[in-house]
């Protein structure tokens, strides 16, 4: 059993297609939040999960971004942030934006052997909102264990790949599929091998000219299209 694992696709349609393309043969998808957010093409994104979701076996959670456009919660955002919160809510539909509303904050998958993971997008302390950095103290990664009876903790967030594993647990963030923040611009995602338990973390390149053009053909933020370049 081949389990892929993708988070923060902010939007960026051109970054989805590609790791679609290499995680599309996978025997279920985790998605570990923020389909919206930052980029230009949010009814695209979540319209090609709508419609994934009723073919296939995807479990997706929601993440700050999500919440923020779903719901109208954009305090602590930053200007840029907040201006694509405020532009995705103009443009998104209806449809979308309830479906964004009714992706639960937490989700709970077994795979075929009988290891467990929790889907969530910040931490189990704060779902929506924690970062948990790879280079934080592993007295954080431990305390944050203590909190849920799992095997696995799968988070996003932070956008930078990790695995941390402590006492045969593990806690996994595949990076982020459309706004890469670890240096490398290729987008980011991870695969497990139910039968090994073994993880391979993975890039992959896509068209990030068209998708920053349509972040500038936006009138969003033109940082929010530089950063793709750099991965930052």
């Amino acid at each position: 059993m081949l389990i892929a694992l993708i988070s923060d696709v902010h939007s960026n349609w051109e970054a989805l297609q590609a790791v679609w393309d290499e995680v599309k043969d996978a025997d279920v998808i985790l998605c570990m939040g923020d389909l919206v957010g930052y980029g230009a093409s949010p009814n695209e994104v979540v319209e090609f999960f709508r419609e994934q979701m009723e073919r296939r076996k995807i479990l997706c959670v929601r993440g700050n971004h999500d919440n923020a456009i779903a719901f109208g919660t954009e305090w602590g955002f930053n200007p840029y942030a907040r201006q694509a919160v405020r532009w995705h809510q103009r443009v998104m539909s209806t449809e979308n934006l309830e479906f964004l509303r009714k992706l639960p904050v937490r989700q709970l998958f077994i795979d075929e052997v009988g290891r467990s993971c929790l889907l969530i997008h910040g931490s189990p302390r704060a779902p929506l909102d924690e970062y948990l950095f790879p280079w934080l103290p592993d007295s954080e990664f431990r305390a944050v264990l203590s909190y849920v009876k799992q095997d696995d903790l799968l988070v996003g967030h932070t956008h930078v790949p990790m695995l941390k594993e402590m006492a045969g647990r593990r806690i996994i963030n595949p990076g982020s599929v459309g706004q890469p923040r670890d240096g490398d611009w290729r987008a980011s995602y991870a695969i497990i091998d139910a039968d090994t338990q073994k993880i391979e973390f993975h890039r992959v390149e896509y068209d990030v000219q068209e998708a920053a053009r349509k972040i500038i053909e936006a009138d969003l933020p033109r940082f929010l299209a530089e950063r793709l370049y750099d991965g930052y």
